[in-house]
């Protein structure tokens, strides 16, 4: 027998609602029993969410969640450089008849 196991993965909203099931019922065995997942696995979900609360559970999208944030910001400061530059050019070419 070829026995592979596969890693399951889950949302970050999978998690999130997991940790906030078992805040409310107070019962984390059995939310973990019955979104049949490990206990373990619901204990780090909710050490990482206490830890990092939005920062939690970055998955495999971090790196380019953080470029898509850095380029947004170096767009909006181009943006306002160019702004500048055309104000600058105004004054500068500014002939009084």
């Amino acid at each position: 027998l070829n026995m592979t196991t596969t890693k399951k993965t889950y949302s970050k909203e999978f998690k999130e609602e997991a940790v906030q099931l078992a805040k409310q019922t107070g019962k984390r065995s059995q939310v973990a029993r019955d979104l049949g997942i490990q206990i373990s696995m619901l204990r780090r979900c909710q050490l990482e969410l206490e830890q990092h609360r939005e920062k939690a559970f970055p998955g495999k999208g971090k790196a380019v969640d953080e470029e898509l944030v850095r380029l947004q910001r170096e767009n909006q400061r181009l943006k306002q450089e160019v702004e500048i530059l055309k104000k600058a050019m105004g004054i500068f070419t500014y002939r009084p008849h």
